[in-house]
């Protein structure tokens, strides 16, 4: 089996050069991390267990009943489903957050989108701080909203004292933060979190995304706690990660009701299919099963950390289901000889580091030797 192998077809770009784009389109890349064929994939974060032949049984059995209605527009409220996701947050974060309080649409990927298209536009700026997920400035550049990114302490740990200085010189409408963060798996303490929406007042929200929430160490609070205390604090969560559902693509927020209220004001009618609700209706339900991985990749993440440091290399602590690591003298080189093993990595964060997902024992054990192959040919080489 080739290493480079595309996972499918790529698409190829045609001339685009007649094409009336937006300007600031022009040049730009769309955002993917490479789909390769390869034995061992660990470079986007997914969780590397299926869901069971019970979970498969009822997720065919729901989306069968949903589709003798095809012909019917579905719940464009999507009452039930923002119900089961109100109660799972209940149980998971030890928090009351009502049906209200709770939207979603097609991956998380959409609902910061639609919270640019709301709170964000044309005059208004959003600001994260390096390094960040790579994304958050293609949603502010689709619904032409500034951008402006600060910086965190070498630690990756968060300088209040930037955000407090960039809030101030440019009053954003948005404020996007990831915690845990991606790439670098840390996650934020609620009086940075509190202070921030202190900072920010009524003239914009502070957006914790919470993709990996579920991953956190023991101890590791979550930002719902904060949700009575704070109007303008958006939590959003996705159930592509914890959930081994990112091909169903549903993520959701938990906000102030009015939050939610001003996002079906730039939604799409009926955004969310009656098979996606489906869908994510029969995950819910399965739940503890689909969940009970969770411990296993926490417990296989602080063995990975361990193990990187016991190779000398400099390690982020992580909350999430991947860990970032470094720093090398040419990454691209050390990547590359990962992907000729057979194992996918990503090449993001600050220069010098690498990301690696989670994966089963099996495929991590096949992740440390790659790397450690890799390892001894750099330092022969006398880089690392």
């Amino acid at each position: 089996m080739s290493t480079t192998t595309p996972a499918s077809t790529p698409v190829v770009p045609g001339d685009l050069s007649w094409v009336p784009l937006r300007e600031e389109l022009r040049g730009a890349s769309p955002y993917g991390a490479p789909q390769l064929d390869v034995p061992v994939q660990l470079n986007v974060n997914e969780n590397p267990y299926g869901p069971s032949p019970a979970v498969v049984e009822d997720v065919a059995a729901s989306v069968a009943r949903a589709a003798t209605t095809l012909n019917r527009y579905p719940d464009r409220e999507f009452v039930e489903l923002r119900a089961g996701l109100a109660a799972y947050l209940c149980a998971e974060a030890g928090v009351e957050v009502g049906p209200a309080q709770v939207w979603a649409a097609n991956g998380s990927n959409e609902v910061m989108l639609q919270l640019l298209q709301a709170f964000g536009g044309p005059g208004r700026t959003a600001i994260s701080f390096a390094p960040t997920y790579s994304m958050y400035p293609e949603y502010a550049r689709d619904a032409m909203t500034g951008w402006v990114a600060g910086r965190r302490h070498d630690d990756f740990s968060f300088d209040l004292a930037e955000a407090e200085r960039l809030i101030a010189e440019h009053r954003p409408s948005v404020v996007l933060l990831p915690s845990p963060n991606n790439p670098t798996g840390t996650a934020l303490p609620h009086d940075v979190i509190g202070t921030l929406c202190e900072l920010v007042g009524d003239t914009g929200v502070v957006v914790i995304d919470e993709a990996y929430a579920e991953f956190r160490r023991a101890g590791t609070p979550s930002a719902l706690e904060l949700l009575p205390a704070h109007r303008n604090l958006v939590v959003t969560r996705t159930m592509s990660k914890a959930f081994a559902l990112a091909g169903a693509r549903l993520g959701y927020l938990a906000a102030a009701p009015e939050l939610c209220d001003a996002l079906r004001v730039v939604r799409l009618p009926y955004h969310l299919s009656a098979v996606t609700q489906a869908t994510a209706l029969a995950a819910l339900r399965h739940a503890d099963e689909l969940l009970g991985r969770v411990e296993e990749l926490r417990a296989e993440r602080d063995r990975t950390v361990t193990w990187l440091r016991e190779q000398g290399l400099e390690v982020a602590e992580s909350d999430a289901n991947f860990v970032l690591f470094g720093r090398f003298a040419d990454r691209q080189d050390v990547w590359q000889q990962l992907l000729d093993a057979g194992v996918l990595i990503r090449v993001t964060g600050p220069e010098g580091w690498l990301r690696v997902s989670v994966g089963t024992p099996a495929e991590m054990q096949a992740f440390r030797s790659a790397l450690t192959a890799a390892l001894d040919t750099t330092t022969e080489g006398g880089g690392r």
